[in-house]
């Protein structure tokens, strides 16, 4: 999402998906030919990561969709085959992700800015002004969040004003 700062996303949500590797049981019954290996699961996010940050995020997506499809309960996979969506110009699939994460974690800054702006590029100004908002209310000392909510209600405002 080119409107963050290069170089780093400052999630605030990044999950040990190392620990998943290491777990050594299942629930009986969740065992089956058709579940990856946490370790491949760890191994896509990982890759798919590094694509994010060489600037093939139509790659990474690709390799994050599989590892979500392994693990849909991974916000972290989640909230990086978002962004990998959003930077392919994928606008509503990766407001969806972003959306599955808000509702599991409200209070999750990241996801709502990545919501919002998700939103605006879909043309739903007015939702996105609002998720936008609660983004920047969380971290006003996030200055890319509150120039985010400024252009949106800038160009509410100028929707209201041309006839």
């Amino acid at each position: 999402m080119s409107e963050g700062p290069s170089g780093s996303w400052d999630s605030p949500q990044q999950e040990n998906l190392a620990r998943s590797a290491d777990r050594k049981s299942r629930i009986p019954g969740e065992t089956g030919s058709n579940e990856s290996d946490p370790a491949d699961v760890h191994a896509w996010y990982t890759t798919g990561m590094e694509l994010l940050a060489k600037g093939s995020p139509a790659a990474a997506a690709q390799v994050l969709q599989r590892a979500l499809n392994a693990e849909p309960a991974s916000r972290s996979v989640r909230e990086a085959l978002a962004r990998a969506q959003f930077d392919t110009g994928q606008y509503a699939a990766a407001a969806d992700n972003f959306r599955t994460i808000v509702e599991a974690s409200p209070t999750d800054d990241y996801a709502h800015f990545g919501l919002g702006l998700s939103l605006a590029r879909t043309g739903d100004h007015e939702a996105a002004a609002e998720y936008l908002a609660l983004a920047a209310a969380m971290r006003p000392d996030r200055k890319h969040y509150t120039d985010a909510l400024r252009q949106v209600r800038a160009t509410l405002k100028f929707r209201k004003m041309s006839p």
